[in-house]
């Protein structure tokens, strides 16, 4: 599979999408436009072995929820990711049997490479 989860409004998935050397063959989805689903949020899960991982603790509804001041476990992370696609790490990006969750610089390194 290659797909990248991604909102299309925010500038830094532009950037790292613009970014990224070639890609042909992906499936863009917008995780506003088309939430991401159980069996989508599932299959990534199974690539990193982590729900908070794939959760974005930058979120504004994180700190507005008090989840920071909360200890989650990794099915909380899991609902919270389905009810509001602002908790996702994004973006992520999944090539073949490898996925790259978040916008650091050695996340997204690492994705260029696999591409080139």
């Amino acid at each position: 599979m290659r797909k990248i989860f991604f909102l299309k409004t925010c500038d830094t998935c532009k950037r790292i999408i613009k970014s990224l050397p070639n890609t042909d063959g992906f499936v863009f989805q917008d995780i506003k436009e088309e939430p991401i689903t159980v069996k989508q949020l599932e299959a990534i899960y199974a690539l990193t072995k982590s729900y908070e991982i794939l959760f974005s603790k930058r979120a504004k509804l994180y700190k507005e929820m008090g989840l920071k001041d909360e200890n989650l476990k990794e099915e909380d992370f899991k609902r919270y990711i389905l009810e509001h696609y602002t908790f996702l790490n994004r973006p992520v990006i999944v090539i073949d049997d490898k996925i790259f969750v978040g916008n650091s610089s050695k996340t997204t390194q690492a994705a260029i490479e696999t591409l080139s």
